[in-house]
């Protein structure tokens, strides 16, 4: 039998989980869907729905689709350094120096008022699942951030289980 003590002496390191292979996978594709759904919109149903607002909506149209834009690009560019990563294809070190160069934050977006009313449906839908990726992603990279390697934590029960196996002249299994 395999000595798991070493195993369970290690602290959980719940960032790395949550980019792990397969909890990252549907991450990365709703990303990548939620790119290609937004360029859809915006070359086609978007550019003609735009045409129809008023003046002060056209304008806010414009402002929220540049932002919509920059958004999904920045965290379309997070979730390829992070399949980079997964892929073995970079080291995350590497990685690490790369996102800072992403900007996750900023880019507010009023999602209540006047303003946001007159916008088209379907563009404040896209608008609400970016800024929810966006959320998701933020708190990952924050996690991420802070992951420290493994720690060597004593077991004192180990310990005593040792000495107990020691004394009776065995080893601990």
């Amino acid at each position: 039998m395999a000595d798991e003590r070493t195993e369970t002496n290690q602290p959980i390191v719940f960032a790395r989980r949550l980019v792990a292979p397969e909890v990252f996978r549907g991450l990365f594709r709703e990303g990548m869907t939620l790119v290609e759904e937004t360029a859809t919109y915006l070359d086609g149903d978007g550019r003609t729905e735009s045409r129809s607002l008023p003046r002060s909506a056209s304008l806010g149209y414009a402002t929220e689709s540049m932002r919509l834009t920059t958004r999904l690009m920045q965290l379309a560019s997070w979730l390829l350094l992070q399949r980079a990563v997964n892929d073995g294809e970079m080291p995350p070190e590497q990685a690490s120096l790369e996102k800072a160069k992403i900007k996750l934050g900023g880019l507010a977006t009023a999602t209540e008022g006047p303003s946001w009313d007159e916008l088209p449906e379907q563009l404040r839908s896209l608008i609400l699942r970016s800024l929810s990726l966006r959320e998701r992603i933020r708190m990952i990279d924050r996690a991420g951030a802070s992951v420290e390697p493994p720690v060597s934590v004593e077991n004192p029960v180990a310990r005593q289980i040792d000495q107990i196996a020691q004394a009776f002249g065995g080893a601990a299994k």
